[in-house]
């Protein structure tokens, strides 16, 4: 019998996260997708991973609350005994840009509680599963900001680098298991995310003219997810048509 394998996509029902549920899924994933508050647009991503040729499931939690990842993963564990969660894409996030002088606590305490806890908090849950499994791929989705940093994105540039370095050291602790952990960095990718920045502005520049497709980071992670990534680990990759070298 053909060993079932399964993915989870965090924040997996819009942008990259559903472009990478629906990769992973043509690859033969079976693919949980993580979602928050939007369940149409997760019911939505669900079809088009089963679209794709595989099937999958919804997994509803707030990656930023350590009790309700857990509580979520746990549940799931329990129904799947035996089965492990192989491929991990931690891809939830949000923005809210502001200048420093004028960042409320809050707008700074989200951005990273959904990015940096909610790596953790996903990840340590799965962590012994995999390498029980001597086998796993942690796929960080970080950004162009948190290699150089960018002016207004204080709180997203401190809670992507923080990923960064994470996806490092975590690297370093469990290669010898057969896990990897890369983390990919975007840089202006056209998803509902980016569609309040002047796009006319930013493509000027952009080396290669043009705004990234979802479906071009979906290809890299999904490179990242597979047997032939087995000797990249720790690894930070740009896809960002030559904005930032």
């Amino acid at each position: 019998m053909e060993e079932i394998r399964y993915a989870l996509v965090t924040g997996g029902s819009r942008g990259i996260g559903k472009a990478v549920a629906v990769r992973l899924a043509k690859d033969g994933y079976k693919v949980l997708i993580n979602y928050v508050s939007n369940e149409d647009a997760a019911k939505t991503a669900l079809e088009a991973v089963r679209e794709a040729g595989s099937d999958g499931e919804l997994i509803r939690f707030d990656v930023a609350d350590p009790a309700a990842s857990a509580e979520a993963i746990q549940a799931w564990q329990s129904k799947h005994p035996g089965e492990v969660i192989s491929v991990l894409v931690n891809n939830a996030g949000i923005r809210n840009d502001n200048l420093m002088m004028r960042m409320n606590y809050e707008d700074w305490k989200k951005v990273i509680d959904i990015t940096l806890d909610g790596f953790y908090n996903t990840t340590k849950p799965l962590l012994k599963g995999m390498i029980s499994n001597r086998w796993g791929r942690i796929i960080n989705i970080a950004s162009l900001s948190g290699i150089r940093g960018m002016a207004g994105q204080t709180n997203y540039s401190a809670a992507k680098g923080g990923l960064i370095s994470a996806t490092k050291a975590l690297a370093q602790e469990i290669a010898k298991r057969n896990i990897t952990v890369n983390a990919v960095a975007p840089g202006f990718i056209r998803t509902d995310m980016t569609e309040d920045l002047p796009q006319d502005e930013l493509r000027k520049m952009i080396p290669s003219g043009r705004f990234g497709e979802a479906e071009e980071v979906a290809d890299l992670v999904a490179f990242l997810a597979s047997e032939n990534a087995s000797y990249i680990t720790g690894e930070v990759i740009s896809i960002n048509g030559g904005l930032y070298t």
